[in-house]
């Protein structure tokens, strides 16, 4: 049963994604050059966006998920140099390309060549994140 709502999610997501325009690249390299041409629609999906998961985190705080598990706590300890050099490296390969992996995801079925090459290179990255990062923060 959680499988199934799983896939349903998933669809509404992408289905999202593919409606307010997250995965056509040329709207959100757009939304990121602000001294060029513009396109500040991207602003109402991200409000879209951030605006009901805030009430839905409100709403879930003190209660227990509906298919069983438990929510995940929330970070007290605030940002540390991990979760920094994430957010650099996703906000350079979304200014770079105008994907990120929801939207890979979602552009694979009219994407041609070029997304499944970006997913191919996303996916190395993901595999290649752990080792990179034990090795770095591994005792002298």
């Amino acid at each position: 049963m959680r499988m199934l709502w799983a896939a349903i999610a998933g669809g509404l997501f992408g289905l999202g994604l593919i409606v307010s325009g997250m995965t056509n690249t040329r709207k959100v390299l757009g939304w990121l050059d602000f001294f060029g041409d513009w396109d500040p629609t991207l602003a109402f999906v991200m409000g879209g966006a951030i605006l009901p998961m805030a009430a839905a985190w409100a709403f879930a705080r003190r209660r227990r998920p509906v298919l069983g598990g438990r929510f995940p706590e929330a970070n007290t300890s605030g940002p540390d140099r991990a979760l920094a050099l994430g957010a650099v490296l996703f906000g350079m390969g979304w200014g770079l390309v105008g994907l990120c992996p929801g939207p890979a995801l979602a552009s694979l079925s009219f994407g041609g060549w070029q997304g499944l090459v970006f997913l191919i290179a996303m996916a190395a990255g993901m595999y290649l994140a752990p080792p990179i990062k034990r090795r770095l923060t591994k005792p002298a």
